[in-house]
């Protein structure tokens, strides 16, 4: 059983306060624990930490007053279906974890070739409609601007497509750590009699649009809740 979550601050400098590395560590062990249904169900569970408490939102209040900065538990992903767990921090921004069979030394390093290579899916047959729409719609406007007849365009498009699922798909995916510098991770994972069934990785602050504005007016009521104002 494992858990990886993303919890977001503003700053590098509270990424390294101790008061929040505890609040992190203490709500992933939480959830692998007690398999809580979303974000919101994390807030309810029992934790008391530097004073505040007795529940995980209480303590995420109070360390904003305590700190002065804005900090959210915005996604989690748990695993607990028996399979084995390899798992990589690259710094605090990005996270991996792999569920497998085999080899740890080769889970670890394909959860480190995902840091750094960032696939989308286990397979190109995996990839989500929507990304392989986009390529294709990219594709198409370059083998337009070409002007080429019908049937090269539609070739043209094809092979780029299928360019674009190789390069993110994690098995088809030149495995970073290869010899030749050809070997892919499903070659690699084959040599070493490993099966990776599934993996997580998150980037820190992905996706998030920054609005400043509500997270400093959510430091400034928290504070002045603290203070009974």
């Amino acid at each position: 059983t494992g858990a990886l979550v993303e919890i977001n601050c503003e700053t590098d400098f509270v990424s390294k306060n101790d008061s929040f590395l505890a609040f992190g560590k203490s709500v992933a062990e939480l959830i692998a624990k007690n398999n809580p249904a979303d974000v919101a169900a994390i807030g309810e569970l029992p934790l008391s930490q530097d004073g505040f408490g007795p529940t995980v939102e209480e303590v995420r209040k109070g360390l904003i007053g305590k700190i002065g900065e804005n900090m959210a538990i915005r996604r989690f992903k748990r695993y607990a279906d028996g399979g084995k767990l390899a798992a990589y921090l690259h710094g605090a921004r990005i996270g991996v974890v792999v569920e497998f069979e085999g080899d740890d030394v080769a889970a670890k390093d394909v959860a480190m070739h995902v840091a750094a290579m960032k696939p989308v899916s286990l397979s190109s047959a995996d990839v989500p409609a929507a990304l392989i729409e986009t390529e294709r719609s990219v594709a198409t406007a370059k083998a337009a601007e070409a002007g080429k007849p019908a049937d090269i365009a539609a070739k043209m498009i094809e092979g780029a497509v299928q360019k674009y699922l190789k390069e993110v798909s994690l098995f088809n995916q030149v495995f970073v750590k290869a010899a030749d510098g050809k070997q892919t991770v499903e070659q690699y994972l084959k040599a070493t009699n490993t099966t990776v069934k599934s993996f997580t990785m998150f980037v820190v602050g992905e996706g998030i649009e920054k609005k400043q504005d509500d997270f400093a007016a959510e430091v400034a009521a928290t504070m002045a809740a603290a203070k009974g104002q």
